[in-house]
């Protein structure tokens, strides 16, 4: 992105800094967590050429640099970009090789392994971790027992577990214990939670598919950076499966 040159809405000048979407940068400013001129930014505010803006008490200046970086994460890493239960955090290793500072889009639970992209680019977050993205996720999963015959039609379907409906886009059962599970919206531990409704636990939970990216061999704590084809793969995903199902951009 360019340096800014004209007035811009402020919400879109922190995404443009790479702290995230537009909708989550509007609940920063909402938290007073944005300040212009050393005042506490309000929702609506825009900011001019010249304006100091701080997010968390540091300047915030937009990206020079796009970066789009694939990790495998290992079970035991949280994904949030700091733990205050001293958890290990999988952006830390990403080691020195990032300078931009990057978010993690969307997220595994701490001991979920596998794909897990970062980026600096709002807008790609934006369409990728709303449900009106389509963007697929695909799991292997691993059981402790025997996965019932009626459980992929009933996941397929929808289940209603604590008053919340989950639903997957598909299952495929590969053995009496594995499968392969595609979600779109992805709900907290969606996986987790419609496993223990049948009596199961995961006892692996992978992460193999973020729309066209796949995991491949990529080891175990260690990222990449994408191509810009997988980059625009990931673009042409998400409109290839809205034209399909007839819904706006």
């Amino acid at each position: 992105m360019n340096v800014q040159r004209e007035k811009m809405r402020l919400q879109a000048y922190l995404a443009s800094c790479g702290l995230g979407s537009r909708r989550s940068c509007e609940k920063f400013i909402l938290d007073g967590r944005v300040s212009i001129n050393n005042e506490v930014a309000t929702l609506g505010q825009s900011v001019c050429p010249g304006d100091i803006v701080r997010f968390d008490g540091h300047i915030a200046k937009p990206q020079t640099r796009l970066r789009y970086i694939a990790l495998n994460k290992p079970p035991g890493f949280v994904t949030s970009m700091s733990d205050e239960k001293g958890r290990p955090v999988a952006s830390s290793l990403l080691g020195n090789s990032v300078e931009e500072r990057v978010y993690n889009i969307g997220r595994l639970d701490q001991w979920s392994s596998g794909l897990l992209l970062f980026t600096n680019d709002g807008d790609l977050t934006a369409l990728m971790v709303h449900p009106s993205g389509l963007i697929e996720k695909e799991y292997h999963v691993e059981t402790d027992q025997t996965i019932p015959s009626t459980f992929a039609a009933q996941f397929m379907a929808g289940i209603v577990v604590e008053g919340i409906t989950y639903k997957a886009e598909s299952v495929h059962v590969v053995s009496d214990r594995t499968m392969s599970v595609v979600l779109i919206e992805g709900k907290n531990r969606e996986i987790r939670k419609v496993l223990e409704h049948f009596g199961l636990r995961a006892m692996h939970l992978r992460r193999m598919r973020i729309g066209p990216i796949e995991l491949g061999n990529l080891a175990e704590g260690a990222h990449r950076e994408l191509a810009p084809e997988e980059v625009l793969a990931l673009r042409d995903f998400s409109a290839s499966k809205r034209h399909k199902q007839g819904t706006n951009p």
